[in-house]
């Protein structure tokens, strides 16, 4: 075994196992965003047309206050940019379920590319391990 080989080794391992932490951050951040998209829908539905209802509406740092909500047939939805449009609650849910597609879609794939990662890295870790055998023959 030569010491080139075992730091190369050791540079691809150190490596795969950073792009797995990275992966399993940007698999929280899917999950995190999952999760408020399902209890969005789950608030729209809740939102009944013709009654009026109590709700807490955030107002920053974990800090709430207590509104009166009309019940609306519109919902404001952020596209991204900072931009909101304005949906019917039919159409708001539409739209809601079809991002939650396609962040289980995305949650689907990095889960793929993070199990590939982990069994290169797991034969990184037997190659490295059958050069350090090498190195070291069974002493009789």
């Amino acid at each position: 075994m030569s010491e080139e080989q075992a730091q190369q080794l050791l540079y691809q391992m150190q490596m795969l196992e950073s792009y797995t932490a990275s992966m399993d951050q940007k698999e929280e951040a899917i999950m995190t965003f999952l999760r408020e998209a399902v209890s969005s829908v789950e608030s729209v539905r809740g939102i009944n047309q013709k009654q009026e209802f109590e709700s807490l509406i955030p107002v920053g740092l974990g800090t709430y206050v207590k509104a009166n909500v009309s019940g609306t047939s519109k919902v404001l939805i952020d596209v991204g940019a900072g931009i909101m449009v304005e949906k019917e609650h039919d159409s708001a849910i539409n739209y809601l379920e079809s991002r939650i597609k396609e962040l289980q879609v995305a949650l689907n794939e990095t889960a793929s590319q993070k199990h590939q990662v982990l069994m290169r890295l797991e034969q990184l870790k037997q190659e490295m391990n059958r050069l350090i055998q090498s190195a070291n023959p069974p002493k009789q």
